[in-house]
């Protein structure tokens, strides 16, 4: 077995083995590369690898706001051992109401990173993993989440972790052409411990993706992603509030806690 192979089955590439249980057949002459490792380090790490709050701004689809700069560390901070903590705290006053539909009124704050780096998969690029661990919030009216979004446009969009207050993940890949989520829900035994959630995502000819989905490193679903090739990709952790989840959400803070995260790459 050559250097290179073994490289790419160690960073995360799986062989025959890995397909006979349902991941993907390992790329041939592909070299493989690291793109997020160990960015949770200290806050010159995590600014270098992440920018605060969404791509595109403070407001999403619950009503939670997030707050978070290289300044505010109330909503986004790190703790020992390199684990980012996000914390959502209720606000007794009037913020008025989120600016995305369906524009919720806001009664919380929140905190939400997004990766400098995108996830663009293309000739060049033909394989991905996304990868971390993360001890989620399930109760009523938590909405804690880990998933790509398009940057230019929306589809595409995959979800590797979504709780939408109770137990069970959501794994989401929206189908794109012929509309409408392909949907691999999972009950995850106690979702506030550390358990690991992954995305494996290969070209599968010259519009399309698929999309292996992984749970404490057992394969649970696949799922193709139409027109996702060469459509680069933002990589967003996030606690958002209510919405999906219920209301009325928890009057207590509520913490969201991140580590590992872990993005590679194959270059043909």
């Amino acid at each position: 077995m050559s250097y290179t192979r073994r490289k790419f089955l160690a960073a995360g590439g799986v062989g025959l083995a890995g397909a006979a249980l349902g991941g993907p057949p390992m790329a041939s002459a592909a070299a493989w590369e690291t793109v997020i490792s160990g960015s949770f380090v200290s806050y010159a790490t995590l600014e270098a690898a992440w920018n605060y709050r969404y791509p595109w701004g403070s407001d999403h689809n619950g009503s939670a706001r997030m707050y978070a700069s290289a300044s505010d560390h109330n909503h986004v901070l790190l703790e020992s051992s390199g684990v980012l903590a996000i914390r959502a705290t209720r606000i007794t006053w009037d913020e008025g109401t989120s600016t995305s539909d369906p524009h919720l009124p806001i009664r919380y704050h929140s905190g939400a990173v997004h990766a400098r780096q995108h996830v663009v998969v293309n000739d060049e690029f033909p394989n991905w993993e996304v990868k971390g661990e993360f001890q989620a919030p399930s109760a009523r009216g938590t909405w804690p989440a880990f998933w790509l979004t398009g940057v230019n446009s929306w589809p595409p969009e995959s979800d590797i972790l979504e709780f939408k207050g109770d137990s069970r993940n959501w794994f989401n890949t929206y189908r794109n052409t012929s509309g409408g989520w392909s949907n691999t829900i999972v009950t995850v035994s106690n979702p506030g411990a550390w358990h690991g959630y992954r995305a494996w995502i290969t070209k599968a000819g010259s519009t399309d993706v698929d999309i292996h989905y992984y749970l404490d490193g057992n394969w649970v679903g696949q799922h193709r992603g139409a027109n996702f090739a060469n459509r680069p990709m933002w990589i967003i952790c996030n606690l958002q509030m209510e919405g999906s989840s219920g209301s009325p959400g928890p009057s207590a803070e509520t913490l969201y806690r991140i580590r590992n995260v872990y993005v590679g790459r194959s270059r043909a």
